[in-house]
């Protein structure tokens, strides 16, 4: 009985934070922190030239490996037998597989797609921007551009 409460115990916190990591919130061209209320920000105008779409992939910790690594590890010495080289054994297989599996569940929240939009701005210069595309820019469309902790498109009032 105790030891079925324990798998399902180390199952559940498995599931619980697998699940948080899921829910990572996505950046946007339309996404702000708290820091950016308030800041101010340079403003000009130009056309879009081309995009393509990109891969962003951000920096990996390594939190999600070691917390794989930890959850692994819990729920590996449950299931080894019920001797202390048991759940040794078990704890460092289900470290090694929690750890494999963490690295990969923060690898897939932390990537992501975008768009690489390059514009010709009003004053002649060409530049890059990349950022998400839920508005639907497409070549030829005028665009702001916003510059501020990042540089953002959006559309013009006219």
């Amino acid at each position: 009985m105790f030891r079925t409460t324990r798998n399902l115990a180390a199952a559940t916190i498995l599931v619980a934070v697998l699940g948080v990591a899921a829910c990572a919130p996505t950046n946007t061209n339309t996404t702000y922190t708290g820091a950016d209320i308030g800041r101010t920000a340079s403003v000009s105008y130009g056309v879009i030239v081309s995009m393509r779409p990109v891969t962003v992939q951000a920096d990996q910790t390594g939190v999600g490996t070691l917390g794989g690594a930890a959850l692994g590890a819990t729920a590996g010495s449950f299931i080894g037998r019920n001797d202390v080289r048991g759940n040794i054994l078990g704890a460092v297989g289900g470290a090694i597989i929690g750890g494999i599996a963490g690295s990969a569940v923060e690898k897939g929240v932390s990537t992501g797609s975008a768009v690489e939009f390059i514009i010709r701005e009003d004053n002649g210069q060409t530049i890059s921007v990349v950022q998400t595309n839920e508005d639907g820019f497409r070549p030829g469309e005028r665009v702001m551009l916003t510059r501020g902790a990042r540089t953002r498109i959006a559309r013009t009032g006219s």
